[in-house]
């Protein structure tokens, strides 16, 4: 069986929405919302280490509330850069063993499966990438000029990609590697390991394991997080 490591970048700056406490350590279900995604990936026998990335002014918090949640696969806490993929970078190298296959995922999405999770490890042992993702359900059309439509695409082949996204260890340093000789920004890691020429399975996904980004989806995963317990 592969060593897997998760890395949970936690944002790097803390963003806000509705109030001074970042979405990240927002309540969910009595706890932080960190902790409730953390401890999914804990829970996991696959799973050997967990490193959470966060903002500077957090990384002795957030390393006192792992420990005393008891969450020992927490290998590191180690503060984020300017953008994610700093982050993520960041996150890479503080594993105190190097894992076989390596996973990425937001913070605030403490509603993915178990189910989800293994799925991208043995999609991303077997080809070196993988990535969840929901098929598009609304009709999607692009704009040109401003104030109209251009085309109607066909959503049949469009995807709305989640986290985690999974990669062998290799693949996913080598990609931040040219990303950073690159000076080029991704939208998330697929997108870095694209530029290697290696094809990114899709895991099909489930649509409760959604970002909150919103108070509105705050409030959404308190229900579904009642309905689950």
């Amino acid at each position: 069986m592969p060593s897997v490591g998760v890395v949970i970048p936690a944002g790097g700056r803390g963003v806000r929405f509705g109030g001074r406490i970042p979405k990240q350590f927002q309540i969910l279900g009595g706890l932080p919302i960190l902790r409730t995604t953390v401890a999914i990936f804990h829970s996991l026998k696959e799973v050997s280490e967990v490193v959470v990335v966060v903002p500077p002014a957090n990384v002795v918090s957030v390393s006192r509330e792992m420990a005393r949640a008891g969450l020992t696969k927490v290998a590191a806490v180690v503060p984020g850069g300017r953008e994610r993929q700093g982050s993520v970078r960041n996150g890479l190298m503080s594993f105190k063993n190097r894992p076989d296959i390596v996973l990425v995922h937001d913070a605030v999405r403490p509603l993915v499966s178990p189910a989800t999770i293994r799925q991208v490890i043995r999609s991303a042992q077997k080809g070196g990438a993988a990535v969840v993702g929901v098929r598009l359900q609304d009709t999607i059309k692009t704009e040109y000029p401003r104030g109209f439509y251009q085309k109607t695409l066909d959503r049949s082949n469009l995807w709305a990609v989640q986290t985690p996204q999974g990669f062998r260890y290799d693949v996913l340093l080598k990609a931040h590697q040219k990303a950073n000789r690159d000076r080029f920004t991704g939208t998330d890691e697929s997108s870095l390991v694209e530029r290697l020429g290696i094809a990114v399975r899709i895991v099909e996904g489930d649509e409760r394991n959604f970002k909150i980004t919103t108070r509105r989806d705050l409030e959404l995963a308190k229900i579904l997080m009642k309905r689950r317990k």
